[in-house]
């Protein structure tokens, strides 16, 4: 599995990451035992760069994912999670699932967004905790969107601070949109090591080419790319399938089958081009992808190691299902 460092940091990332908010139940249940699989399969394909967050699962995906790391050596992966919503419990009784978030999981907690500089320092020393670990590589702010005031008045200037002491090694934003990624990239005071761009650059959207990526590439941050699938349309387009995780449009799904199908003619799962496109800028060091089952893990990193044939890349720029001169990643040597 192929490294590459975030900035300045001396933080390594694998190329494939491991999402960890499907192991706490996203939308439907999952086993315990099949949550420790999916971790014990991206360990056996080489993945050392593992995500998670408070949100996901109201903590079960933070306590999930650190005890399927527990014994292993801590200075052997890069982890990372991210502050901005703290978690509150409730009074019993606990009715029903997790209503806000979608994970399938008893609504003990209700999610409290801050960004206060207090809120931060607390959701890391809550986030050790349900992980069981020391320490954190890298820390993201949580969707900022609605947020902007204290997230760049507040909370980046104490992760900042937080990176000074050590008790974090990189920081940065995770978002589903890139202007405001743009400025946390753009921040004349404070150096942003590496941002986590969701479904923002694919092969159905390349925003992050827009102004993104090319500002990531000169201030020297590091991109990871979440949300290479678009939640699902790029995994297996077909009618009901899903895009930024509500059902495709028509023209969405229309653009997938012909990729789909492009791809295929040139002996290529559509999941691998989807992988690989991001890794093709620069900019981008890691492609992090959600799964919930050893089954999708195994399937991820085949896909990850596929060679795509720069045929293919051509293919789809001369049928303008990418832009001419979007970068795209070498071919891949057979294993």
């Amino acid at each position: 599995m192929r490294l590459s460092t975030l900035g300045a940091t001396g933080v390594t990332v694998t190329e494939l990451a491991l999402g960890a908010a499907p192991l706490a139940g996203l939308y439907r249940p999952v086993d315990p035992a099949a949550a420790r699989a999916a971790v014990d399969a991206a360990w056996d394909a080489g993945v050392r760069c593992f995500d998670t967050a408070p949100h996901y699962g109201l903590g079960l995906s933070e306590r999930r994912l650190g005890a399927a790391l527990a014994g292993r050596p801590r200075d052997r992966y890069t982890l990372s999670t991210k502050v901005g919503r703290l978690l509150r419990p409730l009074p019993p009784p606990h009715r029903g699932d997790d209503p806000a978030g979608g994970f399938a999981v008893p609504a003990t907690h209700e999610r409290v967004w801050d960004f206060s500089a207090a809120g931060v320092r607390r959701s890391l020393t809550d986030s050790l905790d349900r992980l069981g670990l020391d320490r954190i590589d890298i820390a993201y702010l949580h969707d900022p969107d609605d947020h902007a005031g204290p997230a760049f008045g507040e909370a980046l200037p104490e992760l900042a601070r937080l990176r000074a002491e050590g008790a974090v090694s990189a920081i940065g934003a995770g978002m589903n949109q890139t202007d405001m990624l743009t400025r946390f990239v753009r921040h004349r005071g404070i150096t942003v090591d590496v941002v986590l761009c969701a479904g923002r650059y694919t092969l159905l959207d390349q925003d992050a080419l827009r102004e993104l990526l090319p500002a990531a590439a000169r201030h020297g941050t590091s991109v990871v790319i979440g949300g290479a699938f678009n939640s699902g349309l790029l995994a297996d387009p077909r009618p009901g399938a899903t895009y930024d995780y509500s059902a495709a449009p028509r023209p969405l799904l229309r653009r997938a089958l012909r990729l789909k199908e492009v791809c295929e003619e040139h002996g290529v799962p559509l999941r691998a081009a989807a992988l690989q496109f991001p890794l093709g800028h620069p900019a981008v060091s890691s492609v992090l992808v959600g799964a919930r089952s050893a089954e999708e893990v195994r399937d991820a990193a085949a896909m990850m190691a596929r060679p795509v044939p720069e045929t293919l890349w051509d293919r789809l720029r001369a049928e303008g299902l990418l832009p001419p001169r979007v970068p795209v990643p070498p071919e891949r040597a057979a294993s």
